[in-house]
């Protein structure tokens, strides 16, 4: 979910949101990240994302930096367009797909943007048209949604219009996107934290699913975090990856520092962002700072790393260096 700050409109007309979808199509697509639902209003927006290839964080960063620069330009605006960082919640599919395509969906019927169902079917600016075959977006996978209404494609339009229908009385559902917890305790720890010194936790409001969903993705999100820290507890910081990434390559530290564009520089210089980032967790700045380049390199430089892993089966060179 993203909003305005301060309520601002992000969508001033139709070449606004025109503008952003086509954006947002040729990142998701690049990324390979799966759109499920979304809806555009005046000061915000809502959608529905699998993670593909590239971190959502770094989808949305890409995403909402570049609007807001061509917003700004566009209407000789400055400052920030965007309230704080875009708000997300991690959910169990198995459960709450069909309800979030539809309370996405029927955003414009609540907000009085259209009247009633039929002119939502072809208001173009949600996600709701493309279901119903009066719009093609092609980076909407309209497909794995239907799926959940019907076997044949009639079947599940048919299946899924009749449940779009049931939920407009339902009118507005916080508990679908609610959120906040999390940041406000501290991250995972701090759930963690008051979990086992006894304090009661209504929800976790950053996690939608059952229990058992939400104590696996905490339990293996607390396992991650432990993981790291046992890393860093044996010394394997930035600078213990620096040298042994630079020798597992055959290459000198200086070398990883120097932006030289060397194939072999490039791949030792990928793992060791990926490796630093993602698996002792240092921090994008952090490593842009030692090496010589900027934030949004690393980041660029971690998905190379990811892929490189995948190839090379580099994650490795943790173990062997242990």
């Amino acid at each position: 979910m993203i909003r305005g700050i301060d309520r601002t409109m992000i969508f001033r007309n139709n070449e606004d949101r025109d503008l952003f979808l086509d954006r947002l199509g040729k990142i998701l697509l690049q990324s390979g990240t799966s759109c499920y639902a979304w809806s555009l209003l005046s000061n915000h927006a809502h959608f529905l994302l699998r993670t593909g290839r590239i971190p959502i964080p770094r989808v949305m960063r890409k995403l909402l930096t570049g609007y807001a620069l061509t917003f700004n330009r566009r209407h000789r605006r400055q400052g920030h367009l965007f309230q704080n960082r875009y708000k997300s919640i991690l959910c169990d599919e198995d459960v709450y797909l069909r309800e979030l395509v539809r309370y996405i969906h029927l955003n414009p019927l609540r907000a009085g943007l259209v009247h009633d169902l039929g002119e939502l079917s072809t208001y173009p600016y949600s996600g709701h048209c493309v279901l119903t075959g009066k719009r093609k977006k092609n980076w909407q996978d309209k497909d794995y949604v239907l799926q959940y209404f019907g076997k044949t494609q009639s079947e599940a339009k048919k299946g899924y219009l009749s449940y779009v229908s049931e939920g407009v009385e339902q009118g507005r559902r916080p508990e679908l996107v609610g959120g906040g917890l999390l940041r406000s305790v501290g991250g995972w720890k701090g759930v963690k934290e008051l979990r086992d010194s006894g304090e009661g936790v209504r929800a976790d409001e950053r996690i939608l699913g059952g229990s058992e969903f939400v104590e696996r993705t905490l339990r293996e999100s607390e396992e991650e975090w432990e993981r790291r820290s046992l890393l860093r507890r044996r010394g394997m910081d930035l600078q213990w990856l620096l040298e042994r990434v630079a020798r597992h390559f055959g290459i000198d530290v200086e070398s990883l520092k120097s932006g030289s564009k060397v194939s072999i520089v490039a791949k030792a210089r990928a793992a060791l962002c990926y490796l630093g980032a993602r698996k002792i967790g240092l921090t994008s700045v952090s490593i842009a700072t030692e090496i010589g380049v900027s934030p949004s390199a690393v980041s660029r430089a971690i998905e190379r790393g990811q892929e490189s892993m995948q190839r090379q089966d580099i994650e490795k060179l943790l173990t062997e260096c242990q």
